[in-house]
């Protein structure tokens, strides 16, 4: 974070601040029985509160796969808040880096 006097410098300067936000993507799989308990509605109502962007979507196996990309702390704590809400659901959850696409622009689930 930038103490007052980084940005009174930029103000005074006549420069105008931008602030950039470091955008990540996770490809995350959840197993366990996530499928038919609302799982994806769920998990789509709790990434659209951290305006997160991607899709989830039902596997054929009874896994959910979830495509995610923000800020890394509001992935975090959309992870979070999913594990939270269906604790005694999840078995498993993988993740793992994903590329970062322009096509994803709100939160949607995938059929």
């Amino acid at each position: 974070m930038y103490s007052f006097e980084f940005y009174l410098k930029f103000l005074t300067s006549g420069l105008s601040i931008v602030t950039v936000m470091s955008t990540i993507a996770k490809n995350i799989v959840f197993s366990g029985r996530v499928q038919g308990v609302g799982f994806r509605f769920t998990a789509q109502r709790i990434a659209l509160r951290y305006e997160l962007a991607g899709f989830v979507r039902n596997l054929p196996a009874g896994a959910v796969q979830m495509l995610i990309q923000g800020s890394a702390g509001d992935i975090d704590d959309c992870l979070r808040d999913i594990s939270e809400s269906f604790t005694g659901y999840i078995r498993d959850t993988k993740i793992e880096d994903a590329a970062i696409s322009s096509e994803h622009t709100g939160f949607e689930i995938a059929f």
